[in-house]
């Protein structure tokens, strides 16, 4: 589907990605999902105990790229006294050994299998030459990235320990509600096992940072490092994965975003499959439905996903779907914006059959679409 571009964005303060580079570190030799321990009076102790294992730090090092140099990153006067004794640049040709310089990052991760498997973010691992889990009674791993997901900012890495991993399981993320405690363990700024609670703030937040935006805010304090760490329920389950906060300062200010469950479990299990994840189709374009728009075609509220075109030879043309069409639910899932259509449908496999509702002059109709995979393809 493709979507009319929405004008409004967030304040180009900080709005970023809680780490860009890489690895994990924190499993005990415990063999129990992590999970099942309530908040009691008393705080989050037990419940940290019991889940902290299966977190662990990532450590990423790859090679910079020249577009990554930047002399203004240098010491002053740096560039006149290498100029001056013949010394080469840092990242140009002829630079010590002859090789670009690494750059290292941090990140988090956590642990879904006793057999090594582990959820982070996309932009912890991406373009990484080498990652490294660091497990929580201090052992160091290689680790192999199985697959990513940029369009989530998901992926999937595998260690192979040599013994069974605690690990922790996914919780419902549908059945949040604001207000709900919350808690986050990560590593920010590469210090190590860090533990932060709070609330959840709000859900179904939209940050234009890709057309599947569902995030849960948190004013659990989450900062740089902390990207692909656990947000846990008050039982110790995992309900959301924290990506990413918004910051004038680069640090937490109460403003953070995490993936929910709902969404990292299917993409996780299609990157666990072959590395890569499928997604429906429809074939259309799609806008908001405003005040006027309703108000012309006769709704009673300015709700669902205007169908905006229809492109030839696609599974919504061959359903008979057609322009004006307002979607107002998929398989019984209330759409109330165009995202939400985006994400209901992207969300199904390529082949599966949809039930759309639809209002097509004001009449309420449905009608089956057998979804296409989408690929490059914008709509």
């Amino acid at each position: 589907m493709q979507t009319r571009p929405n004008s409004r964005r967030w304040p180009a303060l900080v709005l970023g990605a809680l780490m860009g580079a890489t690895a994990v570190g924190a499993l005990a030799p415990t063999l129990t999902p992590a999970y099942a321990y309530s908040v009691q009076p008393g705080g989050y102790a037990d419940l940290v105990a019991r889940v902290s294992p299966a977190v662990v730090y990532i450590e990423v090092t790859k090679k910079a790229e020249a577009a990554d140099f930047n002399p203004a990153d240098l010491p002053p006067g740096f560039e006149d006294f290498a100029r001056r004794f013949g010394m080469p640049m840092p990242g140009q040709p002829g630079g010590p050994q002859g090789e670009a310089p690494q750059m290292q990052g941090v990140g988090t991760g956590f642990v879904i299998s006793a057999s090594g498997d582990i959820v982070t973010n996309n932009h912890v691992v991406d373009g990484a030459d080498k990652v490294t889990v660091k497990l929580s009674d201090g052992t160091s791993l290689d680790a192999k990235v199985v697959g990513t997901d940029p369009a989530t900012d998901l992926a999937l890495i595998r260690v192979e320990a040599g013994h069974d991993l605690p690990f922790v399981e996914w919780g419902d993320s549908g059945a949040l509600r604001v207000g709900q405690d919350v808690v986050a363990i990560g590593n920010p700024f590469g210090l190590g096992n860090t533990v932060t609670a709070g609330i959840v703030s709000a859900l179904g937040r939209d940050i234009n940072s890709g057309p599947f935006d569902n995030y849960i805010q948190t004013d659990a304090a989450i900062n740089r490092g902390n990207s692909g760490g656990p947000l846990f329920d008050a039982e110790g389950r995992v309900v959301g994965i924290n990506t990413a906060i918004f910051s004038p300062s680069g640090g937490s200010v109460g403003i953070g975003f995490a993936v929910p469950s709902e969404t990292a479990k299917q993409v996780i299990a299609d990157l666990a499959g072959d590395g890569k994840v499928e997604r429906g189709w429809l074939g259309v374009s799609i806008q908001p439905v405003t005040d006027d728009i309703a108000a012309a075609l006769g709704l009673d509220a300015a709700k669902g996903a205007l169908i905006a075109d229809v492109n030839a030879d696609t599974p919504a043309a061959k359903a008979g779907l057609k322009r004006g069409d307002v979607v107002t639910a998929v398989d019984g899932q209330a759409v109330e914006s165009p995202r939400d259509l985006t994400r209901l449908i992207a969300t199904a496999r390529p082949g599966a059959e949809v039930k759309l509702d639809f209002l097509r002059a004001g009449k309420p109709t449905e009608l089956a679409v057998t979804l296409g995979q989408r690929g490059e393809q914008p709509a």
